[in-house]
C-alpha cells in the first residue's frame, strides 16, 4: 500500500511551471496597430549606451498591485483519492497545522526569496488556508501530506512545496516575473524605431523665446522640401500650417485624431502633412520634419509623442523649435542615437516690458488688453463685471472649440469691431494669432498635476509666464510694442520675481507603454485587469537617467470605467486613449455608452447618437446650457476620433462632423453673448433670495457668514453689488451690515488665496528636494 501511495506521489506532485512562456520569436495575439502608438520592433541595435544602468540591479516590484487570482479546484482527475487512500482530514487538528507553518520564519524567508513580501506571503496563506479548509476534496498528494503531518509522520515544512504551487495559481506573475521585467525595460527607446536608425537624419533646433521666428524660419524649410510633416501640439496650429501650406501652393492635407482632409481630389496623400504630434508618422519616409514646442517633452501626460517624433521621423532633416531650455535634452537624447544637432537662436522680434503699476481695477481697462485667468469661473466673473462697465469682451478657453475660438480671436482683432477687450485662459499660450497690447494676469496661482497625478494649485512656473506674457506686442500685430503687469498690486513683486528667473534645464522626456507591450503583458497575465496591467508595468519598468514615465492616471480612469464591458485587449486599449475631459460627467457616461454599444457588436449610427445627445439642441439659455453644449461637442469629437480606428462601428462621421459644425456656431452664438448668460445664471441663482423674504437679518447674517467662500448664492451676494443692494432695498439687510459681509468675505478670500499660494510653493520646495534626492 505505502508502495502504492509513493508511486502515485510521485506521478501526479509536478513542479511548478510558468503558465505562459516569452519565446525568443513569439508574436502578440494581436498584429494592428492603432495611432498613435505605433514603434518599431526592437530590431536595431546601438552602441551607444551612455545611460543605460544595465548592470544596475532591478527595483523590487510594488507588491501592492499585484492582485489576487480566483481558483478553483479541479476534482475531474483525482476526486476524492487522497481520503480513499488515508482517511478523511481533522479540519480542527489541520487549522492549528496551517497556523504554525505561517508563523515559522523560515519559511517566510524561504517564501521571500522567491518573490512572496511579507504582504504577498501573508496573502496567499489566507488564500491557501480557506482553500485547504472549505475543499470537500483535496489533491491527492496535498491531501496524503497533511494527513502525513496530522498522524506525526511528516514534518509542518513540507507544506511549502504546496503552499507555494498555490501562491503561484493565485499570483502567476511571480513564475513570469524575469519575461515581465523585460517587457517593461525602457531604457533604450531609441531602438524601438528602426527605419529612423537606418538613416543618418540632420537634426536643427530652433531656439528663442515666443514671437522670435524660430518656427516660421523651420516652416520655410518645410515649404521648400519635397516632401515634409508638420508635428504640432494643437488642432490650431495643425490647421494653420495646413491652411498656410496650400496657400503656398504646396499641396498639404491634414491629420489630427478626428480630422483627415486630402486636398488630392483622388484621396492620394500629399507629400506634405500637417498633424497634431501624437498622429504624425514614424515609417513615412519624409525629407523635412518639423517638430514644434518641443518643451512639451516633459510634459507629464503628453511628453511621450514628443519623444517618439524626436527619436522616430524617418526624414533627412528634423528641424525643433521650442525653448532654450530644452538644448541640453535634445543634444542628449541625439547622441543616443549617434545623431548631432545644430543649434540656430533666434531673439524676439518686438519687446515687451514689465509695468511697475497692477490694474488694480477694470475701470483702468484700455483698448488692446488681455486679461488671463486660471479658471473658467474668473472668466465668467471678469466678463460680467466689464459688461457692467459699458465695454465689450471676447473670451477664450480651453473647453471651447476651435471654431470659437478663432471666431473670439478674429472678434477680438478686427479693429472694426467694438469689442476691444480680452478675457482668457492661458489656452492663447499657442495657438492662435492676437492683437495684444497688454497682458494682465488676474491670477498667478494655477492648478497643475504633478508627477504623481495629483492636483496642486502652484504658481506659475518662468516658462508659463513668459509663454503667457510673449503674447504681448507681437510681430505684425497692431502692437509692436507689448506690456505685461497683475490685476492685484500684491502679484506684481511675485511677477517680477518669478520673469526674473532663469528657466530650469529639461532634464527628462516622457515614454508611454505601447499596445503591443501592454499585449504582452496581458499574455503572461490573461486574468488582470487592464488597469492593474498598467500599474504593474509601470512598477516594473525601466528607464535610463534621460526618461520618465508618462502620468497614466487618465488611462487607468477609463479603463477601471469600461472594465465590466467585455471587449477584446486591442479595443479596450484604444478606447482608453481617447483624449476626453474625466471631469465631464456628460461626457464620460456617453463614452461609457459608446463602449457598451460597440462591444454589442452594433454599430453607432447617426440616429443613435442624436438620441443620446440630445440633438438638435437648444440655444443656450444660461452659463450650465453653455457648459453643456461644450461638453456635446466633446462628445461629438470622440465619435470622430473612434471612426477613424473603427470604422465599420462608427459609420457615420461625415453627418456627425456636419451637425458637430452647426452645434460649434450654435456656441459661437453663446459664447458672444456670454455676459447675457452670466446675468441669466445670477438670476436663477438669485431666485433662491426669495426664500429669504420670511427670514430677519440675523438668520440671513448667519446663512451667510456660514457660508463663506462656498455657495454661489454668498458669491452672488456678497461679490455682487446688484444682489446685495437689492436685499438692503428689501430691508433683508442693512446696508452697513453688508458692507460688514462683504468685508469679511473679501478677507476670507484673499486669506484662501495666500494660504493656496503658500502651500503650493511649500509643495514646489517639497518637489524639488524629492527630486533632488532621488538623483
Amino acid at each position: 500500500m505505502a508502495v502504492n501511495r509513493y508511486l502515485f506521489l510521485f506521478n501526479r506532485l509536478k513542479s511548478p511551471v510558468c503558465p505562459v512562456s516569452l519565446r525568443k520569436n513569439a508574436t502578440c495575439p494581436l498584429s494592428r496597430r492603432p495611432e498613435p502608438l505605433r514603434p518599431g520592433g526592437r530590431t536595431a541595435s546601438l552602441s551607444w549606451t551612455r545611460y543605460v544602468a544595465s548592470g544596475s540591479p532591478p527595483r523590487p516590484p510594488d507588491t501592492s498591485l499585484f492582485v489576487p487570482v480566483d481558483i478553483k479546484a479541479d476534482f475531474s482527475v483525482n476526486g476524492s483519492v487522497g481520503a480513499e487512500l488515508t482517511q478523511p482530514l481533522d479540519k480542527s487538528e489541520l487549522l492549528r497545522v496551517l497556523n504554525r507553518f505561517y508563523k515559522r520564519k523560515e519559511m517566510q524567508k524561504l517564501a521571500s526569496e522567491n518573490g512572496l513580501d511579507a504582504r504577498l506571503f501573508h496573502q496567499a496563506f489566507i488564500s491557501f488556508r480557506k482553500y485547504v479548509l472549505e475543499t470537500d476534496s483535496l489533491n491527492a498528494d496535498l491531501h496524503i501530506i497533511l494527513n502525513d503531518i496530522l498522524c506525526g509522520a511528516g514534518h509542518i515544512d513540507d507544506i511549502y512545496p504546496y503552499f507555494m504551487r498555490h501562491a503561484k495559481q493565485i499570483f502567476p506573475m511571480l513564475d513570469c516575473m524575469d519575461d515581465l521585467r523585460k517587457i517593461s525595460d525602457l531604457r533604450v527607446p531609441a531602438n524601438w524605431y528602426p527605419e529612423a536608425r537606418s538613416i543618418q537624419r540632420k537634426v536643427v533646433f530652433h531656439s528663442g523665446p515666443t514671437n522670435s521666428g524660430k518656427t516660421y524660419h523651420a516652416i520655410q524649410r518645410y515649404l521648400e522640401a519635397k516632401s515634409g510633416v508638420y508635428c504640432g501640439p494643437l488642432k490650431l496650429l495643425a490647421h494653420e500650417i495646413f491652411e498656410k501650406s496650400n496657400s503656398a501652393g504646396v499641396p498639404c492635407d491634414l491629420v489630427t485624431g478626428e480630422e483627415r482632409i486630402f486636398v488630392d481630389p483622388n484621396g492620394q496623400q500629399s507629400g506634405h502633412v500637417a498633424c497634431t504630434i501624437e498622429m504624425c508618422s514614424v515609417t513615412t519616409p519624409y525629407e523635412v520634419a518639423v517638430i514644434d514646442e518641443i518643451q512639451m517633452i516633459r510634459d507629464p501626460s503628453r511628453g511621450w509623442a514628443w519623444t517618439r517624433a524626436l527619436l522616430g521621423l524617418c526624414a533627412e532633416e528634423i528641424h525643433v523649435c521650442g525653448e532654450a531650455a530644452a538644448i541640453n535634452l535634445v543634444t542628449e537624447l541625439m547622441y543616443t542615437t549617434g545623431e548631432e544637432v545644430e543649434i540656430r537662436s533666434y531673439e524676439r522680434l518686438t519687446p515687451f516690458s514689465l509695468m511697475d503699476q497692477a490694474l488694480e481695477s477694470l475701470d483702468n481697462l484700455q483698448p488692446g488688453d488681455c486679461i488671463v485667468c486660471f479658471s473658467k469661473n474668473d472668466i465668467y466673473s471678469i466678463s460680467r463685471q466689464i459688461e457692467v462697465r459699458g465695454l465689450e469682451c471676447a473670451v477664450i478657453y480651453g473647453s471651447l472649440p476651435p471654431g470659437t475660438k478663432l471666431s473670439q480671436a478674429k472678434k477680438f482683432n478686427d479693429p472694426s469691431d467694438s469689442c476691444k477687450i480680452l478675457v482668457a485662459t492661458d489656452a492663447i499660450g499657442m495657438g492662435l494669432n492676437l492683437s495684444i497690447r497688454r497682458i494682465i494676469f488676474n491670477s498667478l496661482v494655477k492648478p497643475t498635476i504633478n508627477e504623481k497625478g495629483e492636483k496642486e494649485m502652484d504658481t506659475i512656473t518662468t516658462s508659463q509666464a513668459l509663454q503667457i506674457a510673449g503674447r504681448a506686442g507681437r510681430f505684425s500685430s497692431a502692437f509692436n510694442v507689448g506690456e505685461v503687469t497683475t490685476m492685484h498690486r500684491d502679484d506684481l513683486p511675485v511677477l517680477k520675481e518669478i520673469m526674473g528667473r532663469t528657466v530650469e534645464p529639461i532634464e527628462t522626456a516622457g515614454l508611454h507603454p505601447t499596445a503591443e507591450q501592454i499585449e504582452m503583458f496581458a499574455y503572461h497575465l490573461p486574468d488582470a485587469t487592464l488597469s492593474n496591467l498598467i500599474d504593474i508595468f509601470v512598477s516594473l519598468s525601466r528607464v535610463d537617467g534621460l526618461y520618465f514615465v508618462c502620468n497614466i492616471d487618465d488611462f487607468k480612469f477609463l479603463a477601471d470605467m469600461i472594465q465590466h464591458i467585455p471587449l477584446n485587449l486591442r479595443s479596450r486599449y484604444v478606447f482608453c486613449t481617447a483624449p476626453i475631459n474625466k471631469k465631464q460627467p456628460f461626457v464620460c457616461t456617453t463614452f461609457l455608452k459608446f463602449a457598451r454599444q460597440f462591444s454589442r457588436d452594433e454599430p453607432l449610427t447617426f440616429d443613435w447618437v442624436c438620441r443620446h445627445v440630445g440633438w438638435p439642441p437648444v440655444s443656450p439659455k444660461n452659463i450650465k446650457d453653455l457648459a453643456h453644449l461644450e461638453a456635446v461637442h466633446d462628445v461629438l469629437d470622440l465619435y470622430l476620433w473612434l471612426s477613424y480606428r473603427f470604422m465599420d462601428m462608427f459609420p457615420d462621421a461625415n453627418r456627425i462632423r456636419d451637425i458637430q459644425k452647426e452645434l460649434d456656431e450654435i456656441i459661437q452664438v453663446g459664447v458672444r453673448n456670454i455676459t447675457r448668460l452670466i446675468r441669466a445664471s445670477e438670476i436663477l441663482s438669485s431666485e433662491s433670495l426669495s426664500k429669504m423674504q420670511t427670514q430677519t437679518p440675523q438668520q440671513i447674517q448667519r446663512r451667510l457668514r456660514g457660508s463663506q467662500g462656498r455657495g454661489q448664492l454668498t458669491r452672488n451676494v456678497l461679490g455682487d453689488s446688484t444682489l446685495g443692494s437689492r436685499l438692503v432695498r428689501e430691508g433683508r439687510l442693512t446696508k452697513d451690515l453688508l458692507q460688514q459681509l462683504q468685508r469679511e468675505w473679501s478677507e476670507e478670500q484673499t486669506h484662501n488665496k495666500k494660504d493656496a499660494q503658500t502651500h503650493s510653493r511649500a509643495s514646489g520646495v517639497k518637489l524639488r528636494t524629492d527630486k533632488k534626492k532621488r538623483k
